[in-house]
Protein backbone atom coordinates (compact mmCIF):
# COMPACT_ATOMS: atom_id res chain seq x y z
CA UNK A 1 0.00 0.00 0.00
CA UNK A 2 1.37 3.37 -0.98
CA UNK A 3 0.38 6.47 0.97
CA UNK A 4 1.01 10.07 0.09
CA UNK A 5 2.19 12.25 2.97
CA UNK A 6 1.90 15.64 1.28
CA UNK A 7 0.23 18.48 3.16
CA UNK A 8 -3.56 18.55 2.79
CA UNK A 9 -4.80 20.39 -0.27
CA UNK A 10 -8.39 20.98 0.76
CA UNK A 11 -9.30 23.45 3.49
CA UNK A 12 -12.43 25.35 4.37
CA UNK A 13 -10.35 28.45 4.89
CA UNK A 14 -9.50 28.43 1.19
CA UNK A 15 -13.14 28.45 0.08
CA UNK A 16 -13.78 31.75 -1.74
CA UNK A 17 -16.70 34.00 -0.94
CA UNK A 18 -19.49 33.29 -3.51
CA UNK A 19 -19.52 36.85 -4.83
CA UNK A 20 -20.82 36.14 -8.33
CA UNK A 21 -23.78 33.99 -7.35
CA UNK A 22 -24.78 36.28 -4.49
CA UNK A 23 -24.69 39.17 -6.96
CA UNK A 24 -26.96 37.23 -9.35
CA UNK A 25 -29.26 36.37 -6.44
CA UNK A 26 -29.33 40.03 -5.42
CA UNK A 27 -30.37 41.05 -8.94
CA UNK A 28 -33.29 38.64 -8.71
CA UNK A 29 -34.13 39.69 -5.16
CA UNK A 30 -34.26 43.44 -5.68
CA UNK A 31 -37.20 43.09 -8.08
CA UNK A 32 -39.53 42.03 -5.27
CA UNK A 33 -39.13 44.96 -2.83
CA UNK A 34 -39.41 47.35 -5.77
CA UNK A 35 -42.71 45.77 -6.76
CA UNK A 36 -43.94 45.32 -3.18
CA UNK A 37 -43.23 48.85 -1.97
CA UNK A 38 -44.35 50.66 -5.12
CA UNK A 39 -48.03 50.42 -4.12
CA UNK A 40 -47.75 52.19 -0.75
CA UNK A 41 -47.47 55.79 -2.02
CA UNK A 42 -50.77 55.51 -3.91
CA UNK A 43 -52.67 52.74 -2.10
CA UNK A 44 -54.77 55.25 -0.13
CA UNK A 45 -55.78 57.16 -3.28
CA UNK A 46 -56.42 53.96 -5.20
CA UNK A 47 -58.82 52.65 -2.57
CA UNK A 48 -60.46 56.07 -2.39
CA UNK A 49 -61.05 55.97 -6.16
CA UNK A 50 -63.05 52.74 -5.77
CA UNK A 51 -65.81 54.84 -4.13
CA UNK A 52 -66.78 52.27 -1.50
CA UNK A 53 -65.54 54.07 1.64
CA UNK A 54 -67.77 56.61 3.38
CA UNK A 55 -65.12 58.00 5.74
CA UNK A 56 -61.36 58.32 5.90
CA UNK A 57 -61.30 55.72 8.66
CA UNK A 58 -62.91 53.21 6.31
CA UNK A 59 -60.32 53.99 3.64
CA UNK A 60 -57.57 53.18 6.14
CA UNK A 61 -59.28 49.89 6.98
CA UNK A 62 -59.49 48.89 3.31
CA UNK A 63 -55.87 49.89 2.71
CA UNK A 64 -54.93 47.63 5.62
CA UNK A 65 -56.88 44.80 3.99
CA UNK A 66 -55.00 45.27 0.73
CA UNK A 67 -51.69 45.25 2.60
CA UNK A 68 -52.57 42.20 4.71
CA UNK A 69 -53.92 40.16 1.78
CA UNK A 70 -50.38 39.52 0.54
CA UNK A 71 -49.09 38.51 3.97
CA UNK A 72 -51.92 36.09 4.76
CA UNK A 73 -51.74 34.46 1.33
CA UNK A 74 -47.97 34.14 1.63
CA UNK A 75 -48.43 32.48 5.00
CA UNK A 76 -50.79 29.91 3.49
CA UNK A 77 -48.32 28.92 0.76
CA UNK A 78 -44.92 29.41 2.42
CA UNK A 79 -44.51 25.83 3.66
CA UNK A 80 -45.66 24.43 0.31
CA UNK A 81 -43.07 26.38 -1.67
CA UNK A 82 -40.35 25.47 0.82
CA UNK A 83 -41.12 21.75 0.56
CA UNK A 84 -41.39 21.99 -3.21
CA UNK A 85 -37.92 23.55 -3.36
CA UNK A 86 -36.60 20.56 -1.39
CA UNK A 87 -38.00 18.30 -4.12
CA UNK A 88 -37.43 20.12 -7.42
CA UNK A 89 -34.67 22.60 -6.55
CA UNK A 90 -34.32 26.20 -5.41
CA UNK A 91 -33.88 27.89 -8.78
CA UNK A 92 -37.20 26.75 -10.24
CA UNK A 93 -39.14 27.91 -7.20
CA UNK A 94 -37.33 31.26 -7.05
CA UNK A 95 -38.01 31.94 -10.72
CA UNK A 96 -41.62 30.81 -10.29
CA UNK A 97 -41.99 33.28 -7.43
CA UNK A 98 -40.72 36.10 -9.64
CA UNK A 99 -43.23 35.13 -12.31
CA UNK A 100 -46.01 35.23 -9.69
CA UNK A 101 -44.88 38.68 -8.56
CA UNK A 102 -44.97 40.02 -12.11
CA UNK A 103 -48.42 38.58 -12.77
CA UNK A 104 -49.76 40.00 -9.51
CA UNK A 105 -48.44 43.49 -10.29
CA UNK A 106 -49.95 43.43 -13.77
CA UNK A 107 -53.39 42.48 -12.43
CA UNK A 108 -53.12 45.06 -9.64
CA UNK A 109 -52.49 47.80 -12.19
CA UNK A 110 -55.78 46.98 -13.93
CA UNK A 111 -57.78 46.78 -10.67
CA UNK A 112 -60.88 48.98 -10.67
CA UNK A 113 -62.53 47.57 -7.54
CA UNK A 114 -61.52 46.46 -4.06
CA UNK A 115 -62.20 42.73 -4.68
CA UNK A 116 -60.00 42.79 -7.78
CA UNK A 117 -57.22 44.55 -5.88
CA UNK A 118 -57.46 42.02 -3.04
CA UNK A 119 -57.37 39.08 -5.45
CA UNK A 120 -54.32 40.51 -7.23
CA UNK A 121 -52.44 41.01 -3.97
CA UNK A 122 -53.45 37.61 -2.60
CA UNK A 123 -52.35 35.96 -5.84
CA UNK A 124 -48.95 37.55 -5.45
CA UNK A 125 -48.65 36.10 -1.94
CA UNK A 126 -49.82 32.63 -3.00
CA UNK A 127 -47.43 32.41 -5.96
CA UNK A 128 -44.42 33.84 -4.17
CA UNK A 129 -42.62 31.73 -1.59
CA UNK A 130 -39.26 33.34 -2.21
CA UNK A 131 -38.56 34.61 1.32
CA UNK A 132 -37.91 31.16 2.74
CA UNK A 133 -36.36 29.71 -0.42
CA UNK A 134 -34.05 32.71 -0.73
CA UNK A 135 -32.66 32.14 2.77
CA UNK A 136 -32.17 28.48 1.87
CA UNK A 137 -30.24 29.39 -1.27
CA UNK A 138 -27.96 31.74 0.67
CA UNK A 139 -27.35 29.01 3.26
CA UNK A 140 -26.33 26.57 0.54
CA UNK A 141 -24.13 29.07 -1.28
CA UNK A 142 -22.22 30.03 1.87
CA UNK A 143 -20.39 26.90 3.02
CA UNK A 144 -17.98 28.59 5.43
CA UNK A 145 -19.19 29.95 8.76
CA UNK A 146 -16.89 32.97 8.72
CA UNK A 147 -18.60 34.14 5.51
CA UNK A 148 -22.10 34.03 7.01
CA UNK A 149 -22.29 37.52 8.58
CA UNK A 150 -21.16 39.17 5.36
CA UNK A 151 -23.42 37.03 3.16
CA UNK A 152 -26.53 37.34 5.31
CA UNK A 153 -26.22 41.12 5.35
CA UNK A 154 -26.45 41.40 1.55
CA UNK A 155 -30.09 40.42 1.02
CA UNK A 156 -31.50 42.77 3.70
CA UNK A 157 -29.37 45.54 2.15
CA UNK A 158 -30.87 44.73 -1.25
CA UNK A 159 -34.34 44.84 0.29
CA UNK A 160 -33.69 48.30 1.75
CA UNK A 161 -32.42 49.57 -1.58
CA UNK A 162 -35.43 48.08 -3.35
CA UNK A 163 -37.88 49.71 -0.96
CA UNK A 164 -36.40 53.14 -1.67
CA UNK A 165 -36.56 52.59 -5.44
CA UNK A 166 -40.05 51.09 -5.28
CA UNK A 167 -41.51 53.89 -3.18
CA UNK A 168 -40.01 56.48 -5.52
CA UNK A 169 -41.41 54.77 -8.62
CA UNK A 170 -44.88 54.45 -7.09
CA UNK A 171 -44.99 58.10 -6.12
CA UNK A 172 -43.67 59.43 -9.43
CA UNK A 173 -45.62 57.23 -11.85
CA UNK A 174 -49.06 56.97 -10.22
CA UNK A 175 -51.85 58.95 -11.92
CA UNK A 176 -49.64 60.00 -14.88
CA UNK A 177 -52.55 61.57 -16.78
CA UNK A 178 -52.91 64.03 -13.91
CA UNK A 179 -49.18 64.55 -13.27
CA UNK A 180 -48.04 64.60 -16.90
CA UNK A 181 -51.14 65.50 -18.97
CA UNK A 182 -49.20 66.45 -22.10
CA UNK A 183 -47.91 62.89 -22.41
CA UNK A 184 -50.55 60.61 -20.89
CA UNK A 185 -53.86 62.44 -21.31
CA UNK A 186 -56.49 60.50 -23.33
CA UNK A 187 -54.51 57.27 -23.07
CA UNK A 188 -55.09 53.97 -21.30
CA UNK A 189 -53.32 55.42 -18.29
CA UNK A 190 -56.19 57.84 -17.81
CA UNK A 191 -58.63 54.92 -17.57
CA UNK A 192 -56.27 52.97 -15.34
CA UNK A 193 -54.41 55.67 -13.38
CA UNK A 194 -52.26 53.18 -11.43
CA UNK A 195 -51.26 50.97 -14.33
CA UNK A 196 -48.00 52.73 -15.25
CA UNK A 197 -46.05 52.06 -12.02
CA UNK A 198 -47.20 48.46 -12.14
CA UNK A 199 -46.12 48.08 -15.77
CA UNK A 200 -42.68 49.47 -14.93
CA UNK A 201 -42.37 47.14 -11.93
CA UNK A 202 -43.50 44.20 -14.07
CA UNK A 203 -40.78 45.08 -16.58
CA UNK A 204 -38.20 45.10 -13.77
CA UNK A 205 -39.45 41.70 -12.60
CA UNK A 206 -39.19 40.30 -16.15
CA UNK A 207 -35.59 41.54 -16.29
CA UNK A 208 -34.80 39.86 -12.95
CA UNK A 209 -36.50 36.66 -14.10
CA UNK A 210 -34.47 36.58 -17.33
CA UNK A 211 -31.26 37.32 -15.43
CA UNK A 212 -31.98 34.44 -13.06
CA UNK A 213 -32.75 32.00 -15.88
CA UNK A 214 -29.43 32.78 -17.56
CA UNK A 215 -27.03 33.10 -14.64
CA UNK A 216 -28.48 31.72 -11.37
CA UNK A 217 -27.02 28.38 -10.30
CA UNK A 218 -29.00 25.61 -8.67
CA UNK A 219 -27.81 25.07 -5.08
CA UNK A 220 -29.81 21.98 -4.07
CA UNK A 221 -27.24 19.23 -3.64
CA UNK A 222 -29.32 16.63 -5.50
CA UNK A 223 -30.22 18.97 -8.38
CA UNK A 224 -27.15 21.12 -8.95
CA UNK A 225 -25.59 18.57 -11.34
CA UNK A 226 -28.71 18.45 -13.54
CA UNK A 227 -28.44 20.06 -16.94
CA UNK A 228 -29.48 23.72 -16.92
CA UNK A 229 -30.10 24.95 -20.45
CA UNK A 230 -30.70 28.48 -19.20
CA UNK A 231 -27.22 28.72 -17.69
CA UNK A 232 -25.73 27.15 -20.82
CA UNK A 233 -27.23 29.98 -22.85
CA UNK A 234 -25.99 32.49 -20.27
CA UNK A 235 -22.43 31.13 -20.42
CA UNK A 236 -22.58 31.18 -24.23
CA UNK A 237 -23.69 34.81 -24.15
CA UNK A 238 -20.89 35.75 -21.76
CA UNK A 239 -18.43 33.98 -24.01
CA UNK A 240 -19.64 35.96 -27.01
CA UNK A 241 -19.58 39.27 -25.15
CA UNK A 242 -16.24 38.96 -23.40
CA UNK A 243 -14.62 36.12 -25.36
CA UNK A 244 -12.92 34.91 -22.23
CA UNK A 245 -11.75 31.36 -21.70
CA UNK A 246 -13.65 31.31 -18.40
CA UNK A 247 -16.90 31.14 -20.31
CA UNK A 248 -15.80 28.76 -23.07
CA UNK A 249 -17.62 25.41 -23.32
CA UNK A 250 -16.09 22.71 -21.14
CA UNK A 251 -13.95 20.09 -22.83
CA UNK A 252 -14.34 16.41 -22.01
CA UNK A 253 -11.28 16.59 -19.74
CA UNK A 254 -12.65 19.65 -17.97
CA UNK A 255 -15.99 17.91 -17.49
CA UNK A 256 -14.25 14.90 -15.95
CA UNK A 257 -12.27 17.14 -13.61
CA UNK A 258 -15.37 19.15 -12.67
CA UNK A 259 -17.39 15.97 -12.01
CA UNK A 260 -14.60 14.43 -9.93
CA UNK A 261 -14.09 17.61 -7.89
CA UNK A 262 -17.83 17.95 -7.36
CA UNK A 263 -18.04 14.39 -6.05
CA UNK A 264 -15.02 14.85 -3.80
CA UNK A 265 -16.36 18.02 -2.21
CA UNK A 266 -19.98 16.89 -2.13
CA UNK A 267 -21.64 16.49 1.28
CA UNK A 268 -23.13 13.21 -0.02
CA UNK A 269 -19.78 11.43 0.47
CA UNK A 270 -20.38 8.46 2.72
CA UNK A 271 -17.93 6.29 4.57
CA UNK A 272 -18.35 2.81 5.97
CA UNK A 273 -16.11 0.61 8.09
CA UNK A 274 -16.25 -3.13 8.52
CA UNK A 275 -14.32 -2.70 11.77
CA UNK A 276 -12.60 0.06 13.66
CA UNK A 277 -9.22 -1.10 12.39
CA UNK A 278 -10.19 -1.01 8.70
CA UNK A 279 -9.52 2.12 6.67
CA UNK A 280 -12.64 4.01 5.61
CA UNK A 281 -14.02 3.21 2.15
CA UNK A 282 -15.76 6.14 0.52
CA UNK A 283 -18.68 5.84 -1.84
CA UNK A 284 -19.03 8.33 -4.67
CA UNK A 285 -22.62 7.38 -5.44
CA UNK A 286 -25.05 10.24 -5.48
CA UNK A 287 -27.73 10.32 -2.86
CA UNK A 288 -25.99 8.07 -0.32
CA UNK A 289 -27.07 10.49 2.40
CA UNK A 290 -30.73 10.01 3.17
CA UNK A 291 -32.98 12.97 3.89
CA UNK A 292 -34.46 13.16 7.37
CA UNK A 293 -38.21 12.96 7.70
CA UNK A 294 -39.98 16.29 7.84
CA UNK A 295 -41.20 15.68 11.38
CA UNK A 296 -37.67 14.85 12.54
CA UNK A 297 -36.39 18.05 10.92
CA UNK A 298 -38.33 20.20 13.39
CA UNK A 299 -35.91 19.88 16.26
CA UNK A 300 -36.20 21.90 19.46
CA UNK A 301 -33.79 24.55 18.19
CA UNK A 302 -35.57 24.82 14.84
CA UNK A 303 -38.94 25.29 16.56
CA UNK A 304 -37.50 27.96 18.86
CA UNK A 305 -36.18 29.81 15.82
CA UNK A 306 -39.55 29.67 14.07
CA UNK A 307 -41.34 31.01 17.15
CA UNK A 308 -38.72 33.74 17.37
CA UNK A 309 -39.41 34.67 13.74
CA UNK A 310 -43.11 35.10 14.43
CA UNK A 311 -42.67 37.26 17.53
CA UNK A 312 -40.02 39.41 15.88
CA UNK A 313 -42.16 39.94 12.79
CA UNK A 314 -45.21 40.89 14.87
CA UNK A 315 -43.65 43.71 16.84
CA UNK A 316 -41.38 45.03 14.08
CA UNK A 317 -44.23 45.37 11.57
CA UNK A 318 -46.30 47.04 14.30
CA UNK A 319 -43.44 49.48 14.78
CA UNK A 320 -43.50 50.31 11.06
CA UNK A 321 -47.16 51.28 11.40
CA UNK A 322 -47.02 53.14 14.72
CA UNK A 323 -43.99 55.30 13.92
CA UNK A 324 -45.61 57.33 11.08
CA UNK A 325 -48.74 57.70 13.22
CA UNK A 326 -46.66 59.14 16.06
CA UNK A 327 -44.95 61.58 13.71
CA UNK A 328 -48.20 62.73 12.07
CA UNK A 329 -50.43 63.13 15.16
CA UNK A 330 -51.12 66.67 16.28
CA UNK A 331 -49.45 68.03 19.38
CA UNK A 332 -51.42 67.59 22.56
CA UNK A 333 -53.05 70.67 24.04
CA UNK A 334 -53.78 69.00 27.35
CA UNK A 335 -51.35 68.80 30.23
CA UNK A 336 -49.96 65.26 30.52
CA UNK A 337 -50.74 63.22 33.63
CA UNK A 338 -47.52 61.31 33.95
CA UNK A 339 -46.42 58.62 33.92
CA UNK A 340 -48.98 57.06 31.57
CA UNK A 341 -51.85 59.38 30.69
CA UNK A 342 -50.78 61.68 27.88
CA UNK A 343 -51.42 61.95 24.15
CA UNK A 344 -50.19 63.73 21.04
CA UNK A 345 -47.42 63.42 18.49
CA UNK A 346 -44.86 65.44 16.53
CA UNK A 347 -47.27 67.05 14.05
CA UNK A 348 -44.77 66.62 11.20
CA UNK A 349 -45.83 67.36 7.63
CA UNK A 350 -46.00 64.58 5.04
CA UNK A 351 -42.86 65.97 3.39
CA UNK A 352 -40.97 65.83 6.67
CA UNK A 353 -42.17 62.29 7.34
CA UNK A 354 -41.13 61.22 3.84
CA UNK A 355 -37.68 62.73 4.31
CA UNK A 356 -37.26 61.00 7.67
CA UNK A 357 -38.28 57.63 6.22
CA UNK A 358 -35.82 58.12 3.35
CA UNK A 359 -33.07 58.79 5.88
CA UNK A 360 -34.17 55.64 7.69
CA UNK A 361 -33.60 53.57 4.53
CA UNK A 362 -30.10 54.99 4.09
CA UNK A 363 -29.25 54.34 7.74
CA UNK A 364 -30.46 50.76 7.50
CA UNK A 365 -28.29 50.02 4.46
CA UNK A 366 -25.22 51.26 6.34
CA UNK A 367 -26.16 49.26 9.43
CA UNK A 368 -26.74 46.16 7.33
CA UNK A 369 -23.45 46.23 5.46
CA UNK A 370 -21.15 47.63 8.16
CA UNK A 371 -22.55 47.26 11.68
CA UNK A 372 -24.01 43.75 11.48
CA UNK A 373 -20.93 41.93 10.07
CA UNK A 374 -18.67 43.73 12.56
CA UNK A 375 -20.78 42.88 15.61
CA UNK A 376 -21.67 39.35 14.48
CA UNK A 377 -18.04 38.39 13.99
CA UNK A 378 -17.19 39.52 17.51
CA UNK A 379 -20.24 38.35 19.44
CA UNK A 380 -21.53 35.49 17.31
CA UNK A 381 -25.04 35.14 15.93
CA UNK A 382 -26.71 34.05 19.18
CA UNK A 383 -25.28 36.82 21.37
CA UNK A 384 -26.09 39.36 18.68
CA UNK A 385 -29.69 38.16 18.63
CA UNK A 386 -29.85 38.19 22.44
CA UNK A 387 -28.61 41.77 22.46
CA UNK A 388 -31.34 42.96 20.09
CA UNK A 389 -34.28 41.18 21.73
CA UNK A 390 -33.10 42.38 25.14
CA UNK A 391 -33.18 46.04 24.04
CA UNK A 392 -36.25 46.02 21.78
CA UNK A 393 -38.82 46.43 24.62
CA UNK A 394 -37.06 49.54 25.92
CA UNK A 395 -37.27 51.09 22.44
CA UNK A 396 -41.05 50.70 22.51
CA UNK A 397 -41.37 51.90 26.10
CA UNK A 398 -39.47 55.12 25.42
CA UNK A 399 -40.86 56.00 21.96
CA UNK A 400 -44.21 57.64 22.91
CA UNK A 401 -42.52 59.86 25.52
CA UNK A 402 -40.55 61.58 22.73
CA UNK A 403 -43.72 63.53 21.90
CA UNK A 404 -43.33 65.30 25.27
CA UNK A 405 -39.90 66.69 24.38
CA UNK A 406 -39.47 70.41 23.66
CA UNK A 407 -39.61 71.17 19.95
CA UNK A 408 -35.88 71.77 19.56
CA UNK A 409 -35.17 68.25 20.84
CA UNK A 410 -37.76 66.38 18.76
CA UNK A 411 -35.70 65.94 15.60
CA UNK A 412 -32.66 64.66 17.54
CA UNK A 413 -35.02 62.41 19.50
CA UNK A 414 -36.57 60.90 16.40
CA UNK A 415 -33.14 60.45 14.79
CA UNK A 416 -31.96 58.58 17.88
CA UNK A 417 -35.08 56.43 17.70
CA UNK A 418 -34.48 55.66 14.02
CA UNK A 419 -30.83 54.73 14.57
CA UNK A 420 -31.88 52.39 17.37
CA UNK A 421 -34.67 50.93 15.21
CA UNK A 422 -32.67 50.27 12.05
CA UNK A 423 -29.69 48.89 13.98
CA UNK A 424 -31.93 46.46 15.88
CA UNK A 425 -33.60 45.28 12.67
CA UNK A 426 -30.27 44.95 10.88
CA UNK A 427 -28.91 42.78 13.68
CA UNK A 428 -31.93 40.65 14.58
CA UNK A 429 -33.18 39.20 11.30
CA UNK A 430 -29.82 38.11 9.78
CA UNK A 431 -28.75 36.62 13.13
CA UNK A 432 -31.93 34.58 13.29
CA UNK A 433 -31.43 33.44 9.69
CA UNK A 434 -27.95 32.18 10.51
CA UNK A 435 -29.16 30.42 13.66
CA UNK A 436 -31.89 28.63 11.72
CA UNK A 437 -29.52 27.58 8.92
CA UNK A 438 -27.01 26.19 11.41
CA UNK A 439 -29.62 24.37 13.50
CA UNK A 440 -31.17 22.55 10.51
CA UNK A 441 -30.38 18.80 10.68
CA UNK A 442 -29.87 18.67 6.91
CA UNK A 443 -29.95 21.14 4.08
CA UNK A 444 -32.22 18.74 2.22
CA UNK A 445 -35.05 19.97 4.45
CA UNK A 446 -33.81 23.55 4.80
CA UNK A 447 -36.32 24.77 2.23
CA UNK A 448 -39.17 23.36 4.30
CA UNK A 449 -37.82 24.92 7.49
CA UNK A 450 -37.28 28.34 5.94
CA UNK A 451 -40.71 28.14 4.34
CA UNK A 452 -42.28 27.43 7.73
CA UNK A 453 -40.36 30.31 9.30
CA UNK A 454 -41.51 32.61 6.49
CA UNK A 455 -45.12 31.51 7.03
CA UNK A 456 -44.79 32.18 10.75
CA UNK A 457 -43.49 35.67 10.00
CA UNK A 458 -46.16 36.31 7.36
CA UNK A 459 -49.12 35.46 9.55
CA UNK A 460 -47.75 37.67 12.31
CA UNK A 461 -47.16 40.49 9.83
CA UNK A 462 -50.79 40.10 8.81
CA UNK A 463 -52.15 40.35 12.36
CA UNK A 464 -49.61 42.88 13.67
CA UNK A 465 -50.90 46.05 11.98
CA UNK A 466 -54.53 45.12 12.65
CA UNK A 467 -54.05 44.46 16.37
CA UNK A 468 -51.68 47.37 17.01
CA UNK A 469 -53.99 49.69 15.07
CA UNK A 470 -56.99 48.62 17.15
CA UNK A 471 -55.04 49.08 20.39
CA UNK A 472 -53.85 52.51 19.20
CA UNK A 473 -57.47 53.55 18.58
CA UNK A 474 -58.43 52.34 22.06
CA UNK A 475 -55.52 54.24 23.59
CA UNK A 476 -56.48 57.47 21.81
CA UNK A 477 -60.03 57.16 23.15
CA UNK A 478 -58.65 56.72 26.67
CA UNK A 479 -56.15 59.57 26.31
CA UNK A 480 -53.21 57.15 26.56
CA UNK A 481 -51.40 57.39 23.23
CA UNK A 482 -48.60 55.11 24.40
CA UNK A 483 -50.90 52.11 24.96
CA UNK A 484 -50.13 50.46 21.60
CA UNK A 485 -46.39 51.03 22.07
CA UNK A 486 -46.39 49.47 25.51
CA UNK A 487 -48.47 46.56 24.25
CA UNK A 488 -45.91 45.64 21.60
CA UNK A 489 -43.20 46.13 24.24
CA UNK A 490 -44.92 43.33 26.15
CA UNK A 491 -44.94 41.20 22.99
CA UNK A 492 -41.24 41.89 22.49
CA UNK A 493 -40.58 40.73 26.06
CA UNK A 494 -42.23 37.40 25.24
CA UNK A 495 -39.37 36.82 22.79
CA UNK A 496 -37.05 36.53 25.80
CA UNK A 497 -38.58 33.13 26.59
CA UNK A 498 -37.68 31.21 23.40
CA UNK A 499 -34.51 33.28 23.06
CA UNK A 500 -33.21 32.08 26.42
CA UNK A 501 -33.41 28.45 25.25
CA UNK A 502 -31.70 28.98 21.90
CA UNK A 503 -28.24 27.59 21.34
CA UNK A 504 -25.66 28.49 18.74
CA UNK A 505 -24.82 25.35 16.82
CA UNK A 506 -21.91 24.85 14.49
CA UNK A 507 -22.69 24.11 10.89
CA UNK A 508 -23.33 20.43 10.42
CA UNK A 509 -21.15 18.34 8.10
CA UNK A 510 -23.95 18.26 5.54
CA UNK A 511 -23.47 21.99 5.03
CA UNK A 512 -19.71 22.10 5.05
CA UNK A 513 -19.13 19.39 2.47
CA UNK A 514 -16.59 17.63 4.71
CA UNK A 515 -16.65 16.16 8.20
CA UNK A 516 -14.89 17.90 11.05
CA UNK A 517 -12.33 15.11 11.30
CA UNK A 518 -11.59 15.49 7.58
CA UNK A 519 -10.78 19.20 7.87
CA UNK A 520 -7.03 18.56 7.56
CA UNK A 521 -7.39 16.81 4.22
CA UNK A 522 -9.53 14.45 2.17
CA UNK A 523 -8.39 10.84 1.73
CA UNK A 524 -10.13 8.83 -0.95
CA UNK A 525 -9.48 5.17 -1.65
CA UNK A 526 -9.12 4.44 -5.36
CA UNK A 527 -8.65 0.95 -6.68
CA UNK A 528 -5.98 0.99 -9.38
CA UNK A 529 -7.42 -0.96 -12.29
CA UNK A 530 -3.91 -1.73 -13.50
CA UNK A 531 -2.84 -3.50 -10.27
CA UNK A 532 -4.18 -5.91 -7.69
CA UNK A 533 -7.50 -5.13 -6.06
CA UNK A 534 -5.75 -4.87 -2.71
CA UNK A 535 -3.45 -2.10 -3.91
CA UNK A 536 -5.05 1.04 -2.54
CA UNK A 537 -3.61 4.55 -2.95
CA UNK A 538 -4.57 7.23 -0.46
CA UNK A 539 -4.39 10.66 -2.08
CA UNK A 540 -5.37 14.22 -1.45
CA UNK A 541 -8.28 15.66 -3.41
CA UNK A 542 -6.07 17.35 -6.03
CA UNK A 543 -4.09 14.18 -6.61
CA UNK A 544 -7.28 12.16 -6.86
CA UNK A 545 -8.58 14.37 -9.64
CA UNK A 546 -5.28 14.01 -11.50
CA UNK A 547 -5.34 10.25 -11.04
CA UNK A 548 -8.86 9.97 -12.40
CA UNK A 549 -8.02 12.12 -15.41
CA UNK A 550 -4.94 10.04 -16.16
CA UNK A 551 -7.19 7.04 -16.61
CA UNK A 552 -9.40 8.82 -19.15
Amino acid sequence: MVRNSRAPALSRDMTPFPTRQLAVLAMCRICEPIAFMSIFPYAYYMVKSFGIAQTEAQISVYVGMVTSAFAFAECASGVFWGRLSDRIGRKKVLLGGLFGTGLSMLLFGFATSLPMALIARALGGLLNGNIGVLQTTVAELVTVEKHQPRAYSIMPFVWCLGTIIGSSLGGLLAQPAHSYPSVFENTIFETYPYLLPNLVCTGIVVFGLSFGVLFLEETHEDKRDDRDRGREVGQWLLGKLWRREDYAPLTDKDEALEETTSMLTSPTLCSSRSSFSDPPQFSLEKGCQSSPKVRAAFTKQVCLNIVGYGILAFHTISLEQLLPILMSHEESKQKPELPFKFEGGFNFSTQTIGSILAVQGALQMVAQLVVFPWISKRLGSLRTFWLTIALYPFLYLIAPYLALLPRRFRIPGIVLLLVWKVTAQSLSYPSLNILLANSAPSKRVLGTLNGTAASSASVCRGFGPTISGAVATLGDNMGVSGLAWWTIAGVAMIAWIPGSFMKEERRRPGFQGIDEDEETGLSVALVDTGSDADSVITLTSDETAEAVLSKQ
